[in-house]
């Protein structure tokens, strides 16, 4: 009766010790216990202008993927960006992201850094994306100055099976 106790008590314990470590991964963060990453399909803006439309991924283990219709020309032509993000305050979320630039332009590394704020419930974002060009021989285009292309406003929503 005491070992099964003990072995009932030992079980307990081990699983507990499993699953409470991959509770935060299961949602928290950006200032909300609530958030757990998502996709987002946003409208990007220079200005007043339509720039791009775009999918902006912040997945629970705090990577980013950003794919942007705007990516494929016809001036430019950027890959797929990737990079993290982390909680910045109260339902806000600072990112960064690196992609690379394709001839014809000149080839060069892009760092975009997203200032992001959950809105709605997190069903939606907005925030603003500053773009930077840095050369391939520049030794640090992750926390480098490059060279400012452009500041850009979002908003977006919620990628959901409804």
């Amino acid at each position: 009766m005491k070992q099964r106790r003990f072995l009932s008590a030992f079980a307990i314990l081990a699983l507990l010790s499993a699953v409470i470590p991959a509770i935060p991964l299961l949602g928290e963060e950006a200032g909300s216990r609530h958030f757990s990453g998502g996709s987002y399909l946003c409208t990007i803006k220079a200005g007043d202008n339509y720039a791009s439309t775009a999918v902006i991924t912040l997945h629970t283990d705090r990577t980013m993927s950003v794919t942007d219709s705007a990516q494929g020309g016809p001036d430019n032509y950027f890959s797929s960006q990737l990079g993290s993000w982390k909680p910045d305050g109260h339902r806000n979320i600072a990112a960064k992201a690196i992609s690379f630039r394709f001839p014809p332009s000149a080839p060069a590394i892009a760092r975009t850094d997203f200032d992001i704020a959950l809105t709605q419930g997190h069903s939606h974002i907005e925030g603003t994306i500053q773009l930077m060009l840095f050369s391939y021989e520049d030794p640090n285009p992750l926390e480098g100055e490059g060279t400012l292309i452009g500041t850009f406003n979002f908003r977006g929503e919620l990628i959901k099976l409804r």
